[in-house]
């Protein structure tokens, strides 16, 4: 099995665990969240309320992100977004930027459930998902900004900013929140688990230089990252609780549980030890 088929397979498996934990939507996002600077919030706390922490978080750091970037005083009209997952960023650029948005992803059954939950939010005319890999991309001038939201880790970087180069209209902008690594040695273990190539910040930046990029943003949101390990670990304990006390089953198993903490844990360490980084870059084309 090729890597690319083995990333489907991983997304395509990991479907149902995502709404459970994540949903239930229209708005799903996965990927790592931003709480305040020094904030801990207690995990002696309601399931429910664990879950809401977790989905705020995810919604703060897209928000930040655009806001940051500039997209509040310059709303881009058509967004490309790499990766787009259960379309969560996606819904976000339409609904708060009036963006018209084409998602990719390469789970097929993705599409359908992105197509729904755009409906639901009352842009199902703004987001269109599209089954392709981005190495396939060959728009051309199509589009005023290029998202990446935890997707670009699982590119080949060179062909990732080759292609979002020629898709952006003259002086678009690309912008990507990505896990970087910083000591090599937690790479292997990172990318076995979650079916990742993750990179190094120098290694994006060559890339972009090549493809007629310029960096013109770049925040470190790692300290601000490292909670959601935290509030993630104290969900999944109160799943398996809920679960031993005998409540119905969900998609996710005890085993599942057990093995995401342990992991969830390692990894909180590793980014409180900043041995990865979690970045929001953006790149700007010539023109």
């Amino acid at each position: 099995m090729s890597d690319d088929d083995k990333v489907r397979l991983y997304y395509s498996r990991k479907t149902k665990d995502i709404l459970h934990k994540y949903g239930p939507g229209p708005r799903v996002h996965f990927h790592v969240g931003l709480f305040a600077a020094g904030a801990h919030p207690y995990t002696t706390v309601a399931q429910g309320e664990l879950k809401q922490r977790m989905v705020d978080s995810q919604e703060a750091i897209v928000e930040h992100a655009a806001r940051s970037w500039g997209a509040y005083e310059k709303p881009p009209r058509r967004v490309l977004d790499v990766g787009c997952g259960l379309g969560g960023s996606s819904l976000y650029w339409a609904q708060e930027h009036g963006a018209s948005v084409t998602g990719l992803t390469i789970a097929a059954e993705h599409v359908p459930i992105i197509s729904r939950f755009a409906a639901q939010a009352g842009v199902g005319d703004r987001v269109t998902p599209v089954l392709r890999d981005v190495h396939d991309l060959d728009e051309t001038h199509a589009y005023d900004a290029a998202y990446a939201n935890e997707s670009s880790g699982y590119t080949d970087r060179a062909r990732l900013f080759e292609v979002v180069a020629r898709a952006l209209r003259p002086g678009g902008w690309f912008g990507i929140q990505e896990h970087f690594v910083v000591r090599p040695e937690t790479r292997a273990f990172i990318d076995g688990y979650y079916r990742t190539r993750l990179g190094t910040r120098a290694e994006y930046l060559a890339a972009a230089r090549a493809a007629g990029f310029e960096l013109e943003q770049d925040e470190d949101v790692t300290d601000r990252v490292a909670e959601f390990w935290v509030q993630s670990m104290a969900w999944n304990t109160a799943e398996l609780d809920r679960l031993r006390a005998g409540a119905p089953p969900s998609t996710w198993t005890a085993e599942r549980l057990g093995e995401s903490t342990i992991v969830h844990s390692k990894l909180f360490r590793i980014w409180r030890d900043h041995a990865m980084e979690t970045r929001l870059l953006r790149f700007r084309i010539g023109g």
